[in-house]
């Protein structure tokens, strides 16, 4: 592995290697190793953090490249990339309903479901998570065990900067319909996010279930029940109402966790 880092950092520092085989090889053993979940993008640590690997999102962007265009024939579906399809899902344990997608390079564990629906390149997503419907994965994207991912949800993917956090929804939460988290935006364990919540690295997320408003950015801490919101601020022009996730509780420790995905919303009143 040291030995294809180096390859993949030197190449990255002179482009001319690209047309090495030497080159050429390590750029697509990674992508080898990242379809069969054998390296991720990002990593938790021990310290309940994440590690991100710069070297392996390099090597994603310097294979598009060296990867050439292709017709690729699915059936009726016919499709004009750089990048292969993934195969073999019976093998790997992973349902997928027609006309479901997810790119080589993109890694499902066991027990994964698509349902049309969309994963990219580099992307890495747990066991027992439903991808629903029309709901998209972007690049690099880190989608934890046993969560679901509801209807037109978008992740969004991160190729550069290198030194970019891709975004991040960690074990067991739920994603409410036609959310998008983007920027590298975290959203810890068991957190629930009502329907239409929108969270980039600049957006408020205010926890106003204590008797003083808490503000976080770029971060929903665990177990947090989310809301989308607004608060009032000042431009030349006038006061106008700008968009915010608000925190409005926490999951009951005692609700069952697959039921409570839905009902920790309905206890506040809340659609999903």
């Amino acid at each position: 592995m040291q030995s294809i880092q180096a390859t993949i950092e030197k190449t990255w520092d002179d482009r001319d290697l690209l047309k090495t085989q030497e080159s050429q090889n390590a750029i697509k053993e990674v992508l080898e190793l990242l379809d069969k979940g054998k390296i991720r993008v990002a990593e938790p640590t021990k310290d309940g953090n994440w590690k991100v690997n710069d070297w392996v999102k390099k090597a994603v962007v310097l294979y598009f490249p060296i990867a050439e265009m292709e017709t690729i024939e699915v059936g009726p579906y016919e499709y004009h990339d750089k990048i292969p399809l993934k195969k073999e899902y019976a093998m790997q344990g992973v349902r997928v309903v027609p006309p479901a997608v997810a790119r080589h390079g993109a890694y499902l564990e066991k027990g994964v479901i698509m349902m049309p629906s969309y994963v990219n390149i580099g992307a890495w997503v747990g066991s027992g998570t439903m991808v629903d419907t029309w709901a998209t994965v972007g690049s690099c994207a880190q989608i934890g065990r046993n969560v679901h991912l509801s209807g037109g949800v978008g992740i969004g993917g991160v190729l550069e900067p290198l030194q970019a956090t891709p975004t991040i929804i960690e074990d067991n939460c739920f994603i409410g319909s036609r959310c998008i988290i983007v920027e590298g935006v975290r959203v810890g364990q068991e957190a629930v996010l009502g329907a239409n919540v929108v969270l980039t690295k600049s957006t408020r997320i205010i926890d106003v279930s204590g008797s003083e408003p808490v503000t976080y950015k770029g971060e929903v801490p665990p177990r947090s029940v989310v809301i989308p919101g607004t608060y009032t601020k000042e431009f030349p022009a006038g006061s106008y109402q700008v968009a915010c996730a608000l925190i409005i509780g926490k999951r009951k420790e005692s609700t069952d966790k697959k039921v409570s995905l839905n009902s920790a919303l309905r206890d506040y009143g809340v659609s999903v």
